[in-house]
């Protein structure tokens, strides 16, 4: 999986937000990975999103990305402090 990501952010397909991180958790019997991002305002997001999903190279990405994915959710949360 690190080298998934580490080759979208080669390719440049990681969201261009404030901050990013990738968090994995190796605990117990599950694996998770969580991309943590941060922008200005959800608009930001959005736009960012909507840019990065719509390029050729990431849908081909994306394929072979999902092939270890067994459920996903997103959370958005806005910093309070």
């Amino acid at each position: 999986m690190k080298a998934m990501m580490d080759e979208a952010m080669k390719m440049g397909m990681m969201p261009n937000s404030k901050n990013t991180r990738i968090l994995s958790d190796f605990t117990g019997g599950a694996y998770r990975l969580v991309m943590e991002t941060g922008f200005d305002s959800l608009a930001d997001f959005e736009k960012e999103l909507a840019a990065d999903m719509s390029k050729p190279e990431f849908q081909e990405w994306y394929k072979k990305f999902i092939e270890h994915v067994d459920s996903g959710h997103r959370e958005i949360l806005k910093v309070v402090v």
